[in-house]
């Protein structure tokens, strides 16, 4: 089995989409990031701030973007629910076919 960050960030960002477990990941990660106890301590000049930093950024880009899918998605399913009810689509034209008479 290899360890890499790739790996963990697809694991993070999987778990997070899973609605079962999305609010428990939320609040391990805020709570991981207002807790004294991290992987490089607070204390540390610049190293204990990288690694908050790093996962505060991971948390608020993939929310984020589950936000934006979920807007885009009820805007989608909004436009679609009143072009049923109007019976028209925006993407379709009616054509209308014309026979070409010479007038002499």
């Amino acid at each position: 089995m290899s360890f890499s960050i790739q790996s963990v960030y697809n694991w993070y960002r999987d778990t997070l989409r899973n609605p079962k477990y999305r609010w428990w990941i939320i609040l391990g990660t805020l709570a991981y990031l207002v807790s004294p106890i991290d992987i490089a301590p607070d204390f540390l000049p610049v190293v204990g701030q990288i690694d908050d930093v790093a996962i505060a950024v991971l948390l608020i880009s993939e929310v984020s973007q589950m936000a934006i899918d979920y807007f885009k998605s009820r805007q989608s399913q909004t436009a679609s629910d009143s072009e049923a009810s109007t019976g028209a689509s925006e993407g379709t034209a009616s054509t209308v076919d014309v026979d070409a008479v010479s007038v002499p």
